[in-house]
């Protein structure tokens, strides 16, 4: 069974619990603004395949804080997300650990080499995380995924394993490289809202057109949780992204965003649109990734790994598809936690998110004072605990 029943595991989610009970009131943390951090941009060097392989060069941005921490986090979005959408980690997680949340390349100011179709394998998007890791002058790295920065997280911990020491990976399980190909329009039938991917990937240019039209409908039509969902046909037109939608005049804000985060996440995309972003869907991007990964041979990450999986996604049974993927045979240090929410699970239910890290983190990268954190949190709710149990 994936989901962690360990007694030990058990009683430090107690534990964590309590103590998040007890200081989450006590915060002093104002909330948060994206525009209260600044960001630092790199020059990182990038394959332009549709130009005969040409080397170019591209500019990726990132929010760099706490970098005097002895632990790094490197948390990274998926589509079509921001490095704003890890606000809630970002909140509770910037005292303890040195945090690195870039923009993909594509996305907000980060630029690309402008090939959507080759430009974009989950290899290309672990060389540009590794070339913000040598620019933040770190050695190694726990890596933090949503989405499609799952994947790209997993990729970085099986190909570069000297840099990638763990993986919280939120919604999406990992995939590995060891069976053939199949191709998106192979997997709709059994998983009916994956058939949008069929559109990004087939109709590109029109679905760029779409998204690009009304970018804060785009924005709202995407980002919903368990309890304002989209429509129940929502991602499942092969012709359309937001056709689900027509029939609403002005879709709802997004409940997780406030005004100013909304406004801040519709500019940002105003600086470059949705092109570029649509390279995780393309079947070129997707067949190239799966041969670097099938041919290099070594499927199995070794490494601590922490799955959190919501109960409630439209898209799909993320537990079940973990099963049929065999994802728990090439995972030997996996521990698999089920959280309540949609797809924007870390936005939806943050503190169940924030807890399930934060347990995790204290058992295998402890960051400084954790321990005496922990100590304290046993010393005063044992006596409770040893009760309930």
């Amino acid at each position: 069974m994936l989901v962690t029943t360990s007694l030990s595991y058990a009683l430090s989610l107690v534990l964590v619990s309590k103590y998040f009970q007890t200081t989450s009131a006590n915060s002093s943390d104002s909330p948060f603004n994206p525009r209260d951090y600044a960001k630092r941009t790199t020059s990182c060097k990038a394959v332009k395949r549709d130009a005969n392989n040409q080397l170019v060069d591209i500019a990726l941005s990132y929010v760099d804080i706490n970098p005097s921490a002895n632990t790094t986090l490197v948390m990274l979005h998926g589509w079509p997300s921001l490095w704003s959408t890890w606000s809630n980690q970002i909140q509770e997680f910037k005292h303890d650990y040195h945090l690195i949340i870039p923009d993909l390349r594509g996305f907000g100011p980060s630029t690309h080499p402008n090939d959507v179709k080759g430009s974009g394998t989950l290899y290309d998007l672990v060389g540009d995380l590794q070339c913000i890791i040598e620019d933040a002058k770190v050695e190694s790295v726990v890596c933090v995924g949503h989405d499609w920065g799952t994947a790209i997280c997993y990729e970085a911990a099986r190909s570069r394993p000297d840099i990638i020491t763990g993986v919280i990976g939120a919604v999406v399980p990992y995939i590995p490289s060891a069976g053939a190909y199949v191709p998106i329009k192979h997997l709709t039938s059994a998983i009916p809202k994956l058939t949008y991917q069929l559109f990004f990937d087939g109709k590109t240019a029109e679905a760029v057109e779409e998204l690009n039209k009304d970018m804060r409908r785009t924005v709202r039509a995407t980002l919903r949780t368990k309890d304002s969902p989209p429509p129940d046909d929502y991602l499942t037109s092969p012709h359309s992204f937001l056709d689900a939608w027509g029939h609403v005049e002005e879709i709802p804000p997004v409940p997780f965003f406030t005004p100013e985060e909304e406004d801040y996440f519709v500019e940002q995309y105003q600086l470059q649109g949705f092109k570029n972003t649509l390279q995780f869907y393309t079947d070129e991007n997707r067949h190239a990734s799966w041969k670097f990964a099938h041919e290099q041979g070594n499927h199995t990450i070794p490494q601590p790994v922490l799955a959190i999986l919501p109960t409630d996604d439209p898209v799909a049974d993320w537990v079940i598809a973990s099963r049929l993927l065999h994802s728990e045979d090439f995972l030997p240090n996996l521990t698999t936690e089920l959280l309540s929410g949609a797809h924007w699970v870390h936005l939806e239910n943050p503190q169940q998110f924030n807890m399930a890290m934060r347990t995790w983190l204290n058992k295998y990268f402890p960051s400084q004072g954790s321990e005496a954190e922990a100590l304290a949190v046993d010393d005063t709710y044992a006596g409770h605990v040893e009760g309930e149990l």
